[in-house]
């Protein structure tokens, strides 16, 4: 029996960041199938299936040779990077079948990789940071496997009312709640957005306040603003502002405010690679800063690791529960009925 496609395939997904393929062959697992990324001795980032044609070893267990081809750590086969069976001490492999090879790109900061097919790969659709590469900005994150599926961590980042309870001791507050959120598609994006006005800040963004010269005790207006971009790429405004100066639009001198990266990969039905970060336009170039940030981050999504987590279980034990939704879901509604049609559109 074929199951049910239920993520989509014909799209870029972060797969790696650079540094996890400096020294070694990776394997990972992504949208259920298992591929190993290196680099050829062009320094060129390659992808292909995780699995040796002579007796099914994974291929992330062997090495990269001087030629830069990829060598099995079971028997020595070599493949080279559209897959193929170049060599085998003692044995010819000219008849050897070779592996699916898969579209990989390197931008951003982040090794891209495409699931579906291949002659659809279209280096143009992967999302463009302007950021990046500016010096006004810097920007620090990690990776964490979560265990559940992809669409319960898209539902979180596209409802943050949750912060108020899964976050009370750093960006949450009770305020958030009084303030009802906006969720509407805007093109290919659903966007949802949340604004409070003269309200305390939480913990961390009093510290993101000192840390831009600014009094942390003063009354400020917020912002949340989460964008949800097929298939799974979520960028969310966030900041503080000394109230009455404009809030979002405030003068860089008046607030503190960043985009959180948030990538979900997804692994299996009930298991995801989550990249975030934070990228923020204020001291850029303090390093120092930038570590402390990460920090901080790291351990917020560390509480919603431990929550999605939880929730994942609990929906496997009751699958004919029923949910219910409110009008706090909005976002997350809407980024699911996106993601329906684009993977009805693909078979």
């Amino acid at each position: 029996m074929t199951t049910a496609q239920t993520w989509p395939k014909n799209t870029w997904y972060v797969a790696c960041t650079p540094d996890e393929i400096a020294d070694k062959p990776l394997g990972r697992q992504i949208c259920g199938e298992r591929i190993v990324f290196y680099r050829t001795q062009g320094n060129k980032a390659v992808g292909i299936a995780d699995f040796c044609p002579h007796r099914g070893a994974p291929l992330s267990l062997g090495f990269v040779n001087e030629e830069g081809d990829l060598v099995c750590g079971y028997h020595g086969l070599v493949m080279n990077c559209d897959g193929n069976c170049k060599s085998m001490p003692g044995q010819r492999v000219n008849a050897f079948p070779g592996v699916r090879s898969y579209p990989v790109e390197e931008r951003y900061g982040f090794i891209w990789v495409w699931s579906g097919d291949a002659e659809q790969a279209d280096p143009s659709l992967i999302p463009e940071f302007s950021w990046f590469d500016d010096p006004d900005w810097a920007y620090g994150g990690g990776l964490y496997h979560i265990n559940c599926n992809y669409k319960l961590m898209i539902d979180n980042l596209m409802d943050l009312t949750h912060e108020t309870y899964v976050h009370s001791t750093s960006i949450g507050q009770p305020e958030i709640e009084d303030e009802p959120p906006e969720s509407f598609r805007d093109g290919d994006t659903i966007v949802t957005r949340r604004t409070m006005e003269k309200i305390p800040a939480p913990p961390f963004w009093q510290n993101a306040l000192r840390f831009n010269d600014l009094d942390p005790n003063v009354p400020v207006d917020r912002w949340q603003i989460s964008r949800f971009t097929p298939p799974s790429h979520i960028m969310i405004e966030v900041g503080v502002a000394h109230a009455g100066h404009g809030g979002y639009d405030a003068p860089a001198d008046k607030k503190a405010s960043s985009t959180v990266v948030d990538f979900i990969t997804p692994e299996t039905e009930t298991s995801i690679w989550y990249f975030w970060g934070m990228a923020r336009n204020f001291k850029p170039h303090d390093t120092e800063l930038t570590d402390k940030i990460r920090e901080g981050q790291g351990q917020i999504f560390a509480e919603d690791l431990e929550m999605l987590e939880a929730q994942q279980r609990n929906l496997l034990e009751n699958p004919d529960r029923q949910l219910l939704k409110l009008n706090i879901d909005g976002g997350g509604v809407l980024a699911r009925r996106m993601l329906d049609k684009i993977i009805a559109a693909e078979g």
